[in-house]
């Protein structure tokens, strides 16, 4: 069954998407709905990007995201899946993960509200307060997120939007708007923060004094929202999605590197490839960073841009290793997800706090008979791999990522005793690394810090029908955000796109 239809005035606009990350091709998907004549060019052989699985040896390694949620009722991924009649591989996963805690302890992060709320009474008795603060203030973030919400709005259809958006309850988060997570916290016990802050750097990208109490309460919120494993690998979503482009007559092409975004034309726009393609567009939607962004643009770059990319700090990397393990020499019973905080009295990142995943074993195509895929992550600073990388040494790299592997592997085993003995294949990755697979400049991950509301990147470049898609823009991480964040891109193209057709009559 094909969706497609075309507009009225009998023009079918042509758009192309630059990258097959989640974001670009959950927005081509719906434009290709709205009847766009849609093309999706992927540089690398694979969809999803930084949501993409690989292969190696006979093992699927996710590249960088290993669990996802917004698929219960209501939820970006299920909305999607309604919209274009199609089914997700997921399989609901209880608990999320656990939380290896410095002194010993364990914190399950339960799906089921009722084992949460024992759970979290259990490891921080004093901490109920914050948890209902928490638990309210996410119930209003999701209840938003569940219809149209133009943040930043950039127009009065913006605000009317908004408007209509709101309700009584979403009222009750206007005292929290300027607020950060760490402003809910009752006491200073370094233990509970620490945790929280783990929680938040996966999720959001920041620490509790930065994450924006809003936004960071539907992150902790995660696990009661549902998190999934992915069949095959967190990249299947990506492919799920590929699959539905071409049967509903989209293009997907791997190995075409876009170069450059030729503008000026009208308002069309001619995107240029390495291989030497000059494909025309009515609309372009790139799935990459404004670093990437103002590149591909360069002497059509709006001043804008420019200033705004000139003040963008990096965001985190991260350091991966992605292991093959002997599943005889695991632990019985083993959940597949693990969280380790190493000392509570320092920083997170660097080794200090990973983050370990590993295949269902009941997913037989992860791995070869009788072994489990993993990965292993920790946040970390890109710049120190660049110096490196760059410099006259390369042994220096080396030692620094060798030293950084035996770092994490020596944490992970806090969580699952003999873990390094069951290791049969590791392959380290780090920003380097990234940045050639993904290239995301500098092999930076994870989007930027949603630290607060007024400080949203919203989708506009300053070029009519050009437009960012991906976890650049509010509401910036997971596949639940980017896929959020594409759903309001294509709504604001097909009304900008109409708008126009309607000024041309």
């Amino acid at each position: 069954m094909t969706h497609r239809r075309l507009p009225s005035g009998g023009h079918t606009p042509t758009t192309i998407v630059i990258g097959a990350g989640i974001g670009g091709l959950t927005a081509a998907a719906l434009l290709l709905r709205a009847g766009h004549r849609v093309t999706v060019l992927e540089a690398h052989v694979y969809p999803g990007g930084s949501a993409g699985t690989f292969y190696h040896k006979g093992y699927r390694f996710d590249a960088g995201a290993t669990l996802a949620g917004g698929f219960a009722p209501g939820g970006p991924h299920a909305r999607l899946a309604e919209l274009l009649e199609l089914e997700w591989p997921v399989t609901p996963v209880d608990p999320a993960w656990v939380v290896h805690l410095p002194d010993g302890r364990t914190v399950t992060q339960w799906a089921d509200p009722a084992a949460w709320q024992a759970e979290r009474q259990r490891a921080f008795p004093a901490a109920e307060p914050f948890w209902r603060r928490q638990e309210r203030l996410a119930g209003i973030s999701w209840d938003i997120s569940s219809r149209p919400f133009p943040w930043p709005p950039r127009s009065p259809g913006d605000l009317l939007t908004l408007a209509a958006a709101l309700r009584p309850r979403t009222l009750g988060a206007l005292p929290y708007l300027t607020r950060t997570v760490s402003d809910l916290v009752d006491g200073n016990d370094p233990l509970f923060r620490a945790f929280l802050d783990a929680q938040l750097l996966i999720s959001a990208q920041t620490t509790a004094d930065r994450a924006g109490a809003l936004y960071g309460s539907a992150a902790l919120d995660l696990p009661r929202r549902g998190v999934n494993h992915v069949r095959g690998g967190i990249g299947a979503l990506a492919q799920t999605l590929v699959a539905w482009l071409r049967a509903n007559g989209g293009e997907v092409v791997y190995r075409q590197r876009v170069e450059r975004i030729e503008v000026g034309r009208g308002r069309g726009a001619l995107v240029h490839t390495r291989k030497g393609l000059s494909l025309p567009a009515d609309v372009v939607l790139a799935n990459v960073t404004p670093w990437a962004l103002c590149e591909l643009l360069g002497p059509d770059a709006p001043p804008r841009l420019r200033e705004d990319v000139a003040q963008l700090r990096p965001t985190w990397g991260a350091f991966t290793l992605y292991l093959g393990l002997d599943d005889a020499a695991l632990p019985p019973g083993l959940p597949d997800h693990h969280q380790v905080i190493v000392d509570a009295t320092r920083p997170l990142g660097e080794g200090n706090s990973v983050f370990l995943s590993l295949s269902p074993a009941g997913d037989a195509g992860r791995a070869p008979a009788g072994m489990r895929a993993a990965t292993l992550s920790t946040h970390t600073a890109v710049a120190p791999w660049w110096a490196l990388r760059d410099g006259a040494d390369e042994a220096a790299y080396r030692a620094r990522r060798d030293a950084y592997a035996d770092r994490l592997l020596a944490a992970a085993e806090r969580a699952v005793p003999g873990l390094r003995a069951a290791v049969r294949l590791c392959l380290p990755g780090t920003p380097v690394t990234f940045q050639y697979y993904t290239r995301r400049p500098w092999g930076m991950v994870g989007g930027f810090a949603q630290t607060s509301l007024f400080a949203a990147r919203g989708p506009q470049t300053g070029i009519d029908n050009l437009w960012l898609v991906g976890d650049s823009i509010f509401p910036g991480q997971s596949t639940a955000g980017v896929t959020l964040g594409a759903m309001r891109v294509a709504a604001e193209v097909r009304r900008k796109m109409l708008t126009q057709r309607r000024k041309v009559r």
